[in-house]
C-alpha cells in the first residue's frame, strides 16, 4: 500500500492535526526533522500539485512515535532503531502493537470491516520473512485492517 494512504488513514481515524503528525514522528527521534508543509503535501491526492511522496523513513518515523503516543515509552528498555524498508506487514506488526491488539481483537477488526481473516491467515502475516509460513500482507488485507480499525477507534 502506498505510504501516503496509510498516513492519511491513520490520521483520518485519530483526527490529528498536521502539528500533531509531525509532534508524534518526533517522538520516535527529536532529531528527526519534519515540516507542517511537508506533512500537508503527504496528504494530498497523487494528482494534486504539491504532492510529495511519503518515504519509507517518515511513515516509520511517524509509526514509531504512534506507539510511543499511545502506550508511552519504557525507558527499561532502549531504544529500537527506525525501520529502514516499510511492508504493509511491518504497517500491520506497529499497528497491532500501538493499539495493543490480542489476536481476538484482531479478528474482530478484520470481520468487522466485513473481511473475516482465520487464525492461520493472521498468524503467518506476523511471521519473519524466512518462515516457511510467512505470508506477505497484501494491499487489499492492510486496507480492510486500516478501515475496520477506523470504525473501532472512531466508533462508526
Amino acid at each position: 500500500m502506498i505510504n501516503n494512504d496509510v498516513l492519511r488513514s491513520i490520521r483520518y481515524m485519530l483526527d490529528l492535526s498536521d502539528h500533531k503528525v509531525v509532534e508524534i514522528a518526533q517522538l520516535a527521534d527529536p532529531a528527526f526533522v519534519i515540516e507542517k508543509d511537508d506533512v500537508r503535501a503527504f496528504l494530498l491526492k497523487e494528482e494534486e500539485p504539491d504532492y510529495l511522496a511519503c518515504s519509507d523513513t517518515v511513515l516509520a518515523h511517524f509509526l514509531d512515535g504512534l506507539i510511543v503516543h499511545l502506550r508511552g515509552r519504557d525507558e527499561s528498555l532502549p531504544s529500537r532503531p527506525v525501520e529502514k524498508r516499510i511492508s504493509n506487514n511491518v504497517v500491520l506488526k506497529k499497528l497491532r502493537v500501538a493499539f495493543e491488539l490480542k489476536d481476538v481483537d484482531m479478528h474482530q477488526v478484520f470481520a468487522d470491516a466485513g473481511f473475516p481473516v482465520s487464525k492461520p491467515e493472521l498468524s503467518a502475516l506476523f511471521r519473519q520473512p524466512g518462515h516457511k509460513n510467512f505470508r506477505a500482507c497484501g494491499d487489499q488485507l492492510l486496507r480492510n485492517f486500516l478501515k475496520g480499525l477506523t470504525l473501532r477507534v472512531r466508533g462508526g
